[in-house]
């Protein structure tokens, strides 16, 4: 898979350490930023990686802040993502299995690099179960669409 990743200042060595393991693992990996420990503003590497997800440029993203909450925030103003903030493995792989997450957000301040790792393999190697959850899933595309 080609995975987009990106992050804010300070979850810099968080991605980094997240970036080599998901590679490790046989993924190209498409680094958005930021690279450097200056203060920057969340929002655009979210929207960022959002973007290179729902043109196809990237099959799914991995982003990361302080909480993960902010830059999923703006992750998923762009149309057709779908991000999740997640901090353990469980909501990870249901987040794939049911809602069809395309994003993966976590916070380095939060969650350890060894729990991210188990996160992550959770939720990249669970599937959309499609069924009763793609109803779901098109009744909120459909709002994003009209709205």
């Amino acid at each position: 898979m080609k995975i987009a990743m990106g992050c804010d200042h300070v979850a810099v060595d968080f991605k980094l350490q997240l970036k080599d393991y998901v590679e490790s693992l046989g993924h190209e990996v498409v680094d958005y930023g930021t690279y450097s420990y200056e203060r920057c503003n969340y929002n655009e590497y979210g929207v960022k990686v959002g973007e290179a997800v729902a043109s196809g440029v990237c099959d799914c993203g991995i982003i990361c802040c302080g909480t993960g909450v902010g830059i999923s925030i703006a992750a998923n103003k762009v149309k057709g993502i779908r991000c999740v903030v997640c901090s353990e493995p469980y909501s990870a792989r249901l987040s794939r299995q049911h809602n069809n997450t395309n994003i993966l957000s976590m916070g380095a301040r939060v969650v350890g690099i060894e729990l991210a790792k188990m996160i992550v393999d959770e939720w990249l190697n669970a599937a959309f179960e499609g069924g009763r959850h793609l109803t779901r899933i098109n009744q909120i595309a459909e709002y994003e669409n009209t709205h």
